[in-house]
């Protein structure tokens, strides 16, 4: 069955994409004397578009784990992973351009390693230059972005192939370019984080850091994941996938909340409690600044899929999971903001009409992007050797 937009769905995005820019804009007009309007602009840039980016590319290593373990169920819901995957692409093109504009503005006060002034006066940050300069710092993005790019690429082609041509071959290379992309992404997954994320607060360092950003994509993309299939099925769609289907996508959901709450509180509880003045510093200036924010992140988190998605009902009902997944992703953006704005602009950050208006343009582009990917395909795919064994899935 080919997938159509619907008229509904066009209106929606596009509102999404004017209201969001016209919140920038309100915001834009607002802020523009503010002595840090510059820096603040392309914060929320670096967190939108790793946000977005980190969606697609947690999809691609939700595919190339199904690959890896050559696991049956997932069949009728292949395509919508590869939409969602499918959106990499755009995450990879704004994430290249945000690093272009810090790199241009010496790091924008954002990245201060990349200020010359910074680092001359700066020993800690000198000890560091090894790692942390403008060229490795591109070689090493150069490098990630690339990985992902090939591997979603050669994905996307073996997957239209094997509709066409059937048999075993094109799985089973699937299945060991799964696990080399496993290989790839358990190292790059950290040091990515390590590179965009952590080193704005280049004085600190968590050995925890890349599990835990890990595992914030991984539970959005969850999200995004089972919101979407709802959404298909809804609209007539997805005939082959059944509550058995949607009730797996909420225990991944369920599930992966829970690692994400394990990793928040096992980093803050060590750090907090040995109590050592380099490591307390990063929770310090949350907590002082942003204490009501950066516990209600963590409450919105873990409370909610903990206590609403707890039963066999509750992950296969259409509206739980749809409420549960709305707060989800609003509570991983704020992650995703309390680590940028707040490691960069400390005290002075804040949440107003241009984080708003931002976060919700980019969300129209990202839900527009992979209305138009789930048009490319059928929306099953014809000749996946284990797509019989995914309708016929029950639990």
């Amino acid at each position: 069955m080919e997938f159509k937009i619907a008229s509904k769905a066009k209106t929606f995005t596009m509102a999404l994409i004017v209201i969001g820019a016209l919140f920038t804009a309100i915001g834009v007009a607002l802020n523009m004397g503010e002595h840090n309007f510059t820096q603040r602009i392309i914060a929320n840039g670096l967190i939108d578009s790793y946000f977005f980016f980190s969606i697609g590319l947690g999809a691609l290593f939700f595919l190339a784990l199904q690959y890896a373990t050559e696991t049956g169920w997932y069949a009728a819901v292949k395509r919508v992973i590869e939409a969602v995957a499918g959106f990499l692409p755009y995450g990879i093109g704004m994430m290249v351009l945000i690093m272009i504009v810090l790199t241009i503005t010496d790091g924008a006060h954002i990245y201060t390693w990349m200020d010359p002034d910074t680092v001359a006066h700066d020993e800690l940050i000198q000890g560091k230059s090894a790692y942390l300069n403008k060229t490795f710092f591109w070689i090493r993005t150069v490098v990630y972005l690339v990985t992902y790019y090939i591997f979603w690429q050669g994905f996307k082609k073996r997957s239209l192939r094997e509709d066409i041509e059937g048999g075993t071959d094109i799985h089973f290379k699937n299945y060991r370019r799964g696990a080399h992309f496993l290989v790839f992404f358990s190292v790059f997954s950290s040091t990515s984080s390590w590179d965009w994320v952590m080193s704005i607060d280049v004085h600190w360092f968590s050995t925890l850091f890349g599990w835990y950003t890990f595992a914030g994509m991984w539970v959005s993309t969850m999200v995004v994941l089972v919101m979407l299939t709802l959404y298909l099925k809804k609209l007539g769609y997805l005939p082959k996938v059944n509550d058995s289907h949607i009730h797996d996508l909420g225990k991944w959901t369920f599930a992966t909340s829970f690692l994400w709450s394990y990793l928040w509180f096992s980093q803050f509880m060590l750090i907090w409690y040995a109590n050592i003045g380099e490591e307390v510093t990063y929770y310090m200036m949350r907590i002082e600044n942003f204490k009501v924010l950066y516990f209600s992140m963590f409450l919105i988190n873990f409370a909610f899929p903990m206590l609403l998605l707890m039963s066999r009902e509750a992950k296969r009902h259409s509206g739980i999971l749809t409420f549960v997944g709305v707060i989800i992703l609003i509570g991983h953006w704020l992650d995703a903001y309390i680590m940028i704005s707040a490691g960069s602009m400390g005290a002075q950050a804040q949440i107003g009409f241009m984080e708003i208006g931002m976060a919700i343009a980019f969300a129209g582009i990202f839900i527009r992007v992979i209305l138009v990917n789930l048009t490319k395909a059928p929306l099953s795919p014809v000749n996946h050797p284990y797509l019989d064994e995914s309708i016929h899935h029950e639990i």
